[in-house]
């Protein structure tokens, strides 16, 4: 598959740079993905688009400030770090360094006067940097959330006056570096509509790095490799899913995280030979890191439907959702999308894909 067969032409005017004021008066299309019809509405509809007995698992990781700005102590020179994942040394994180190629080898980052500092230890073949902070633990998480900023993307160029709303009202996992922004849709009100309404309701966690948003500049997307992002699933969730399935009803996935780490969870699950049974005892999780990368072709074994925002040309979210609907038909829906003015990107409207 050629990357260049996932473009298409987005106005910019079309890149949302706020969020509704209302999160659920949002716009919603509802794309069939067996017949490509299209229907128009806004997100407060979903309890009425969703049935009785469905099941709805979305990801409640939460945000960090990962974007700290420093100086380097040798020069005064400003330096932006925007945290990726922890490393297994207490206090070793991965990260993006800019301008990278000012900071050496061996060279300390302060931020906030001082309060904190990084040294940069390694670099990696993808160009991440690997850094030592001078604290970790409950220390650091308290150091950044007073130092660190949100990783706002970078279309998004207005200033955000109140951060939680980029954040999900059921965000509850630190860890991610952007939103799952499926998720900011929903309100708590929204959410008990949906319960009421006889829909299941169930969490899992992936936090959102790197491979979520890093470009695809290969020629081939199979050439493209995924960075990994940690996840939970339990297997409650999995047996959820399993029994709605088995009574007719549809798993609904809230983003392209949740699909991604409940269909690793699945292989997982699936593949291992515990022997005694207990692979899909209740109270087991599937803990990891996950670089599946979904494309056309992929057999999905959880996701039935799908809620999702409108992704950027060339994405992986786009080839993702591309997988679940067939890639003429999504772009055909983005054609009407634009004629029809919706909103893109992370603080634009949603699809629900049925």
């Amino acid at each position: 598959m050629n990357t260049d067969d996932y473009q298409f032409t987005l106005p910019e005017h079309l890149i949302a740079q706020s969020p509704a004021p209302v999160r659920s008066d949002s716009r919603l299309m509802v794309l069939n993905r067996t017949t490509g019809a299209v229907e128009h509405g806004h997100f407060f509809d979903l309890p009425r688009l969703l049935r009785a007995g469905d099941l709805l698992i979305a990801n409640n990781s939460r945000v960090i400030p990962a974007r700290l700005i420093g100086v380097k102590e040798t020069t005064g020179a400003v330096i932006e770090l925007l945290l990726l994942r922890p490393l297994a040394s207490a206090g070793a994180w991965e990260v993006l360094l800019r301008p990278a190629k000012r900071v050496k080898l061996g060279q300390r980052i302060a931020f906030g006067g001082g309060e904190l500092t990084a040294t940069v230890t390694g670099v990696r073949e993808d160009g991440a940097r690997v850094v030592e902070f001078s604290a970790s633990g409950e220390a650091f998480d308290a150091l950044l959330e007073t130092l660190g900023r949100l990783p706002l993307p970078p279309y998004i160029t207005g200033y955000l006056e109140d951060p939680e709303r980029y954040q999900t009202v059921y965000a509850r996992e630190r860890g991610s570096v952007a939103a799952p922004t499926a998720g900011l849709h929903f309100t708590p009100e929204l959410l008990d509509g949906i319960r009421a309404k006889g829909v299941g309701v169930q969490y899992i966690t992936l936090h959102v790095g790197l491979g979520t948003f890093r470009p695809v500049q290969s020629e081939r997307v199979e050439e493209h490799r995924m960075h990994e992002e940690w996840y939970t699933v339990s297997e409650d969730t999995l047996i959820a899913a399993d029994e709605t399935k088995a009574r007719g009803g549809r798993v609904v996935c809230v983003g392209t995280t949740t699909v991604r780490a409940l269909e690793s969870a699945w292989l997982i699950r699936n593949r291992a030979d515990y022997g005694d049974g207990s692979a899909r005892s209740a109270g087991r999780e599937y803990s990891g890191y996950t670089d599946i990368f979904i494309v056309p072709g992929f057999p999905f074994h959880v996701t039935d439907a799908l809620i999702t925002n409108f992704h950027l040309p060339k994405s992986t979210l786009l080839m993702l959702v591309s997988a679940l609907v067939g890639r003429e038909r999504l772009l055909r829906a983005y054609e009407t999308a634009v004629l029809q003015g919706y909103r893109f990107y992370s603080f634009g409207d949603a699809m629900f894909i049925v």
